[in-house]
């Protein structure tokens, strides 16, 4: 199951509270003051760990509680630190305070770590107050009280393109084609329900590839959430490029439905609506006219001023090209 989303409550754990004791030794009259401090509670850590790529593990888990430091003990003896605990999330996870929506961290990095929650500071103990007018002082610290807070996690996927389209443009097909992923192809909308990656490798360097992601349709309101609409638009905010796929064999006008698209993009984020981006005709082989197909798309593509290919990921046609121009779409991001 796609998990992209969770809640969880962090509670971090309280410090050990100082102690007061003093030295009891034969043949030491008057032993100063002896009691040690407290340990410090345990903090909550997420670290992004290789293996995981949905929130399903922490989705049930509503309490991460750390342990608390040990109190300190006589003979200047210091409390024992608490354990800390460290919660595995995927790469690509957003992290925000529930209650005030401050952003916390943004977990990009393979091993990157952030303390949602740090424990307690222990209390000092009796042996750190002594003074030269106050050899024997009978106070301590309690320890501090550990870090408690809700978060929202949020799982953005991390990928070098994303394919967008409406319902049943061929977004899955094609990550069939030129990936190892085998996302749901049928031949009804809405058929992919969960975004899905894949590894594309260039033909002309094989250790060259890219992550492709495929990303359920999108119809109009989709920013309000019609369709399945806004709960996977954000999965396209980290693609550093963009394929908008479109049915040439569909009827309706090219141009409205290609406008219907870029209209949601925009209305969900305008940096996302300024995302590089090109445009795929899919299902030539059903296509009767191609001149006029053609004629159409380049027309369409002219309009936004971007590239465009067409292609039929049953077939096979056009998508050595495809790959071509997707591969040197994201070299201008990178070397603009």
């Amino acid at each position: 199951m796609f998990i992209d989303s969770a809640k969880m409550a962090v509670r971090a754990g309280d410090g050990g509270r100082g102690c007061v004791a003093f030295r009891r030794e034969k043949f030491v009259p008057r032993g100063g003051p002896s009691g040690g401090d407290g340990g410090d509670g345990g903090s909550v850590v997420l670290v992004v760990a290789s293996g995981y790529n949905t929130l399903l593990h922490v989705h049930h888990r509503r309490l991460v509680k750390a342990s608390r430091g040990e109190h300190g003990k006589g003979s200047n003896k210091t409390g024992a630190d608490g354990s800390d605990v460290v919660v595995p999330v995927p790469l690509g996870t957003v992290v925000r305070d529930a209650a005030t929506g401050e952003l916390l961290g943004d977990l990009v990095t393979e091993g990157e770590r952030l303390v949602v929650a740090r424990g307690g500071r222990g209390g000092r103990g009796n042996a750190r107050f002594a003074t030269a007018t106050n050899q024997a002082p009978r106070r301590a610290e309690p320890g501090g009280s550990g870090e408690q807070r809700e978060l929202e996690l949020e799982l953005k996927l991390m990928a070098d393109l994303g394919l967008v389209g409406m319902p049943n443009a061929g977004k899955s097909t094609l990550l069939s084609r030129v990936s190892a992923a085998r996302p749901k192809v049928a031949d009804y909308p809405f058929t992919t329900l969960e975004p899905y990656l894949g590894v594309v490798r260039s033909a002309a360097d094989e250790f060259r590839t890219l992550v492709m992601a495929d990303i359920p349709g999108l119809i109009e309101g989709a920013h309000h959430g019609a369709g399945l609409g806004i709960q996977f638009l954000r999965h396209v905010e980290r693609c550093r490029a963009l394929a908008h796929l479109v049915d040439l064999a569909d009827p309706t006008a090219l141009e409205g439905r290609v406008d219907t698209i870029r209209a949601e993009l925009e209305s969900y984020s305008a940096s996302l609506h300024r995302r590089t981006w090109l445009l795929v005709g899919t299902k030539l082989d059903a296509v009767a006219d191609r001149e006029a197909a053609f004629a159409e798309l380049a027309a369409v593509a002219g309009s936004h001023g971007v590239g465009w290919c067409a292609i039929s990921a049953v077939t096979g046609e056009g998508l050595e090209r495809l790959i071509g121009m997707l591969f040197h779409l994201i070299e201008e991001r990178e070397h603009p």
